[in-house]
């Protein structure tokens, strides 16, 4: 690890803590140059993750693009940094939990659904209309009290 301040690579590692969620293990960190302190925090990776799209062709899972393609559902919602990475970390763990090798497109959709569900019902919403391809008003009000549904039995 390089010292952000003077780029030496003679850091060392003063605490570790998993996070409250366990989702990541933050570290505090000692340059032993300068003596500057920093944080830095360890995500679990999602390792060798093929994605079937749904014309076929396959690709590497890339969490960069899980995350763009939440984050346009999220526009102008009220989040905060930290509830969005436990979001996305929990996303990859329930990928993670099926132990596959290749997934596909329609399942990460699935779980980003169920996930965003209880996250914001707003966001939920506009994913799921470009994600199921809501093709008219009746399709869209069809998921809507579906959703009301899901509201009354929690």
């Amino acid at each position: 690890m390089f010292c952000p301040v003077c780029s030496s690579k003679n850091t060392r590692v003063v605490d570790s803590r998993v996070t409250s969620e366990g989702l990541s293990i933050r570290r505090r960190r000692e340059c032993e140059k300068c003596n500057y302190r920093f944080n830095t925090n360890e995500l679990v990776e999602v390792p060798d993750l093929i994605v079937i799209k749904n014309d076929g062709k396959r690709e590497a899972y890339s969490r960069d693009k899980l995350q763009k393609g939440i984050l346009r559902s999220l526009a102008k919602r009220p989040y905060t940094t930290e509830k969005f990475e436990k979001l996305i970390s929990r996303i990859e763990r329930d990928i993670q939990k099926l132990r596959k090798k290749e997934i596909t497109s329609e399942k990460i959709g699935e779980i980003v659904m169920r996930r965003l569900l209880g996250f914001d019902k707003v966001a939920y919403i506009r994913f799921a209309s470009i994600y199921r391809a809501f093709e008219d008003v009746s399709t869209f009000q069809t998921e809507l009290r579906s959703l009301n549904t899901k509201k009354n039995k929690s």
